[in-house]
């Protein structure tokens, strides 16, 4: 059976990080093997799903919705008594958990449980909130993305409300991960002459997360840090390999003599050839 990669397979531009499908069939189907390269909310309004991940089983009516992590599941979806089956899905990346993390100072501890869904009850919210996700589907794709970073916020501090922050340390177990892959990308790269919105693509980041993730963790700004850096290596290669300023401009990424002897100064107090000679 064909594996379906979601939601891929569904927007021929799924790059973007929050999407949102309104899927109906009226056949039944049984164990479809799905990669989701999102995570998912789903949200059931006709029929009932039946979820198998590599260590659990779940069934749901409409009356429940689950909220899936990225990853390989087989899912079934049963048709209702009127022969329909429908479900409004909220495709989310892990960049949307970190972000909202970040942005509501919530701060995720280990998860042992490791759970790769969590299956939570439709009430009088959840209820208007589905109906919400319809009318906004209805709207033009430019106006849907405006509308649904609000939304994902807004279903997230709900259910954070109703059931702690436990949650999202099952979406985001591999955060540890993704700080370290961010970080070899920056080590990496420091005398490369990658412009930053490169750096954002290599590190999987928006281009405004990727410069909050970076001052959040070098304290500092990605143009400042990678100019000392860069600034340091050329010191390095003043001093210890005996190299000439108009050699050396060009190998640390500066486009001309005069604005490296002019950034050199500020940083050491004096120009690159009096420090060659000092040293």
């Amino acid at each position: 059976m064909k594996i379906q990669q979601l939601p891929n397979d569904i927007f021929e531009n799924s790059a973007a990080n929050l999407v949102l499908y309104d899927y109906h069939i009226n056949k039944a189907c049984v164990k479809n093997k799905i990669m989701l390269t999102k995570n998912v909310f789903s949200f059931l309004v006709e029929g009932s799903k039946e979820l198998i991940t590599h260590n659990h089983v779940a069934t749901i009516k409409n009356d429940k919705f689950l909220l899936i992590k990225s990853g390989n599941c087989l899912m079934s979806e049963n048709l209702s008594p009127s022969n329909n089956y429908r479900s409004i899905l909220m495709f989310f990346s892990d960049e949307n958990v970190i972000d909202f993390c970040e942005k509501y100072q919530i701060g995720i501890t280990n998860n042992v449980n490791n759970n790769p869904y969590h299956i939570c009850n439709y009430d009088g919210f959840i209820t208007h909130f589905v109906q919400s996700l319809m009318q906004i589907k209805n709207y033009a794709d430019n106006l849907q993305q405006q509308l649904l970073q609000p939304k994902f916020e807004e279903i997230m501090l709900y259910l954070v409300h109703k059931k702690g922050v436990e949650f999202i340390a099952d979406l985001v177990e591999n955060q540890n991960d993704y700080i370290r892959h961010f970080k070899e990308v920056i080590e990496n790269n420091k005398l490369n002459h990658l412009s930053i919105q490169e750096l954002a693509f290599l590190s999987n980041m928006s281009l405004s997360t990727f410069k909050r993730t970076f001052e959040k963790n070098y304290k500092t700004s990605p143009s400042k840090w990678f100019q000392d850096k860069r600034l340091a290596y050329a010191a390095f290669l003043l001093t210890n390999k005996k190299e000439r300023p108009i050699d050396v401009y060009e190998n640390i990424g500066y486009e001309s003599l005069s604005s490296f002897t002019q950034a050199f100064k500020e940083k050491f107090g004096t120009t690159p050839k009096q420090f060659q000679l000092q040293n």
